[in-house]
């Protein structure tokens, strides 16, 4: 069977994006961000007569701190996000209010997290503002990933963004940190039901086609925060600390979105769409495999640390 064109695969797709936007609106819960920031523990900084920014100021530990500044600034590159995502999709039809629904529910992760962060003095202002001129001017491209390309990587990525965000709340060990980051991580998943939704009526569609789309998200998978200053070495302390590392993106992220797509069982595809399958199979168990030593790594290097301490 020929491959679609974006145009087709847009126009047979719309009927399951509308149905999925209704069922997303009959859902989602109106919820206010200036509910969820202690705005009686703000105060002026420096340049108004106040306070400088000094580190003991802020109640979050350094890791903590790093986990809250990657969730920021991932969320801050929204504009880059839209520009894509309507590119992709276009502004029609229920496709075109769905990248409006969605721009607009995420448009208040970037400033409510924010406001928190400032009002509480919980990272440094100007070295986190340095930090969003950084990544908003290096932006974010989706380097012209196909319709199905673009679906199956919000699938993974606002599940990730979800996890990310429900664990570095827990992390803090700060009540109202907890409390905002876990309603983000609601929005952030019930956008991942959406396209995930989406994925699955491709697959029906065009198998192969979808199959191979999985496959290179897969293989290919970054993190859209992976432009943030210092990210390698941030992403690390996460990992270290069990915010966000291989095991979870391998066992709370991949797995369960394949396992819901049923990619494993999927009858009807080409020599290409076998092919395809071949390679994820690959990748996830050598995924599996990276995951795994990670983790024993982890395990010796804290064993050891513990020796030291002791």
């Amino acid at each position: 069977m020929a491959a679609l064109e974006s145009t087709q695969l847009l126009a047979e797709l719309e009927p399951v994006v509308a149905q999925n936007l209704d069922r997303h609106l009959a859902v989602a819960d109106e919820w206010m961000p200036h509910e969820y920031v202690p705005w009686s523990l703000g105060r002026d900084f420096a340049d108004l007569g106040g306070e400088a920014w000094s580190v003991e100021q802020s109640q979050l530990s350094p890791v903590a701190r790093t986990a809250l500044e990657v969730n920021l600034l991932t969320e801050d590159n929204l504009p880059s996000y839209h520009r894509e995502i309507d590119r992709a999709f276009g502004s029609d039809s229920a496709w075109g209010t769905w990248v409006n629904r969605w721009t607009a529910e995420e448009g208040r992760h970037a400033f409510c997290i924010r406001d928190y962060l400032l009002v509480t003095r919980g990272v440094d202002p100007t070295e986190l503002e340095r930090a969003r001129m950084e990544t908003m001017e290096i932006g974010y491209a989706a380097t012209e990933k196909s319709v199905l390309n673009v679906c199956a990587y919000v699938s993974f990525q606002e599940l990730a963004t979800r996890v990310s965000h429900r664990n570095t709340g827990r992390f803090t060990e700060e009540p109202i940190a907890e409390k905002l980051l876990a309603r983000v991580a609601k929005d952030e998943n019930l956008h991942m039901i959406f396209y995930r939704n989406i994925v699955a009526a491709a697959l029906e569609l065009a198998p192969s086609q979808t199959m191979r789309a999985i496959t290179e998200e897969v293989v290919g998978f970054q993190m859209p925060g992976s432009i943030i200053p210092g990210f390698t070495r941030k992403a690390v302390q996460m990992a270290k600390a069990g915010i966000y590392d291989l095991r979870i993106h391998h066992d709370d992220i991949v797995t369960p979105l394949l396992r819901q797509w049923g990619v494993w069982e999927l009858e009807g595809l080409d020599e290409d769409g076998e092919r395809a399958r071949d390679e994820l199979a690959a990748a996830v168990s050598a995924l599996d495999g990276e995951a795994a030593r990670f983790v024993e790594r982890r395990a010796e290097a804290a064993a050891k640390k513990a020796a030291r301490q002791g």
